[in-house]
């Protein structure tokens, strides 16, 4: 439990995170009023409707977060990695979850009190600036998202989501594989498209010498025309 804890702690005290330049007496008010909850590969981290009650920070793992369509069927709207937040707009709008997060991995979460944290950004507008500028962010590139799962053909969506994944996760240490294993399932959600549309288009892209697969694991061969697949949309 200590090391867990040690792990949700990073979330404050890494120099990445918006916390960092909290002085001590803020970052002990946030370190002695939160817990640390470990969820495993395919567990529920909220759902929608659920009302919040502290903010997430994900301290380790890979995380989606999406929402139920038409028939049941999901749309990965965000991705998670660790540092990030997860269902911070719900927290701060006082609205229940309009989406639901799950684990694409063992992951670890900071739960930091609603309570305890509203109490400091009302003293500390450095923080609060800097939460408006990542809520800013991430608006910015949902609009743009929307532009492109709407408006890109099949193909370009599927570069695009591609491309997203290896922004956010990076590659392995080989240099070209993406560091995040999605089920073709997940891959078309994240696209908006079917999974027999993303099952052929990667199967096209990996003929055309752009990728290779080994089951979840996607390498990218051709990096400057998987580019030019997504700008031509």
């Amino acid at each position: 439990m200590i090391q867990k804890d040690k792990i949700c702690e990073n979330c404050i005290d890494n120099h990445d995170s918006v916390f960092f330049s909290l002085n001590e007496k803020e970052k002990e008010i946030l370190k002695k009023n939160h817990f640390c909850q470990f969820y495993r590969k395919g567990d529920i981290i909220f759902k929608e409707g659920d009302k919040p009650t502290g903010l997430f920070c994900l301290a380790s793992g890979k995380v989606k977060i999406f929402k139920e369509g038409v028939g049941g069927r999901e749309q990965i709207v965000r991705m998670a990695k660790p540092g990030g937040f997860i269902g911070y707009r719900a927290l701060f709008a006082e609205e229940n979850y309009n989406s639901s997060s799950v684990a694409l991995e063992d992951s670890s979460v900071l739960v930091i009190d609603k309570e305890s944290l509203m109490k400091i950004l009302k003293t500390n507008p450095e923080l609060t600036l800097k939460i408006i500028k990542k809520m800013a962010s991430e608006l910015g590139f949902s609009n743009s998202r929307t532009v492109t799962l709407t408006q890109k053909h099949i193909r370009g969506r599927l570069a695009e989501s591609l491309l997203f994944l290896k922004e956010t996760y990076g590659f392995e240490e080989d240099g070209s594989t993406i560091n995040v294993y999605l089920s073709r399932e997940d891959i078309a959600n994240l696209s908006n498209m079917t999974t027999s549309n993303a099952i052929r288009t990667l199967s096209t892209f990996a003929s055309e010498g752009i990728i290779t697969i080994d089951g979840r694991k996607i390498k990218i061969l051709d990096l400057t025309k998987l580019e030019r697949v997504s700008d031509l949309g």
